[in-house]
């Protein structure tokens, strides 16, 4: 199923949590809203589960306008972060659920629900514990019964909001590679939330980046990070470091040092030049950024140098394959090998 949004704006008393929401998603595809807290991420994937309905703007699902329509009409699959599985009811009994509640003319057999709720267990590798209760499964184990169920009512769409946001590290990371598994198995169009930047790079054949009600960028995970579109999401994907500097005349001004960067320059006045700690090489260059050195770490196998700039309040990390010479205090310059220049936010 396709999905396109148009201008849609939410507003929660005064604050705006969406502005002028444009988006589309194509049949089959994995979009990942990605974003930090209060960035209205959770809020359009509410609105495309009709759990709210936009201020402004329209929704359509393959062409139908579905801005109004009820969430029982939109045939959504949607999958909370803390599983909302009925503690009361077994394992099967919870993934039958959406089915069983149907009304009585679309409802299918007793013996079609217990046919598909099985289906779908043995579909999450979870076939040998339709019997059991929540209360009996592991974390991971209960999102797989959150999916099944999800999946119960053939879903045109499915909607993920935090999906692994409660489990520890391992076991996000396996079940991220098997949902992706899962997704192209099924060829659903899919749209999860998540604030972890590694989930929505790994998962996502898109990446939507979210700040403050509005869209920053929409790309390619590997574009995402490779060529972001603000400061904000250099920043929110991947380690970063940004300082600031003056454009002036096509220069890059730091202080009283003129820097000589790789990369196009934005027009003339304050600037955020960004670049990550592992573009980066020591120099004696006097267009280097000089650095004093505040802590020095090994760090896998080479070393973490986190350091001050003069005038910036905001320390820069840089990765170099040993400390041997360097000490606390002690001042080095570096130099960006790869860079970004963005015209700084208004403030």
């Amino acid at each position: 199923m396709s999905i396109a949004l148009k201008a849609v704006g939410k507003a929660f008393g005064t604050v705006d949590a969406l502005r002028q929401i444009d988006l589309e998603a194509q049949p089959g595809e994995f979009l990942a809203l990605l974003g930090p807290s209060g960035s209205g991420k959770t809020t359009l994937l509410r609105i495309m589960a009709g759990l709210e309905f936009p201020d402004t703007g329209s929704m359509h699902f393959d062409g139908e306008d579905v801005t109004r329509k009820a969430v029982a009409d939109r045939r959504i699959g949607f999958v909370f972060q803390h599983y909302a599985l009925f503690q009361h009811m077994t394992v099967a009994d919870n993934v039958a659920f959406g089915l069983t509640v149907r009304r009585r003319r679309d409802r299918p057999s007793r013996n079609a629900i217990a046919a598909r709720a099985r289906e779908l267990l043995d579909l999450v590798q979870l076939g040998e514990l339709g019997t059991r209760y929540p209360s009996q499964l592991s974390g991971g184990q209960r999102q797989r019964v959150a999916l099944a169920r999800a999946l119960a009512v053939d879903p045109r769409l499915l909607l993920l909001d935090e999906p692994f946001g409660a489990l520890d590290a391992k076991v996000r990371k396996d079940l991220r590679r098997w949902l992706r598994e899962l997704h192209e198995r099924m060829g659903l169009t899919s749209v999860f939330v998540t604030h972890d930047q590694d989930e929505a790079l790994e998962l996502a054949d898109r990446v939507v980046v979210m700040r403050e009600g509005r869209i920053e960028q929409i790309d390619r995970p590997a574009d995402i990070y490779a060529r972001p579109a603000s400061a904000f999401v250099f920043d929110f994907v991947g380690e970063a470091n940004c300082i600031s500097v003056d454009i002036a005349r096509g220069r890059t001004i730091l202080g009283e040092r003129t820097l000589s960067l790789p990369g196009p320059v934005p027009a003339d006045g304050p600037a955020d030049l960004c670049f990550r700690p592992h573009d980066v090489a020591l120099s004696n260059e006097s267009d280097a950024i000089p650095v004093t050195i505040a802590s020095i770490r090994q760090r896998g196998g080479g070393v973490r140098i986190e350091g001050e700039v003069a005038g910036q309040d905001r320390r820069v990390e840089i990765d170099v394959p040993n400390g041997e010479g360097l000490r606390q205090g002690q001042q080095i310059g570096i130099q960006p090998t790869r860079a970004f220049l963005y015209p700084a936010a208004a403030s």
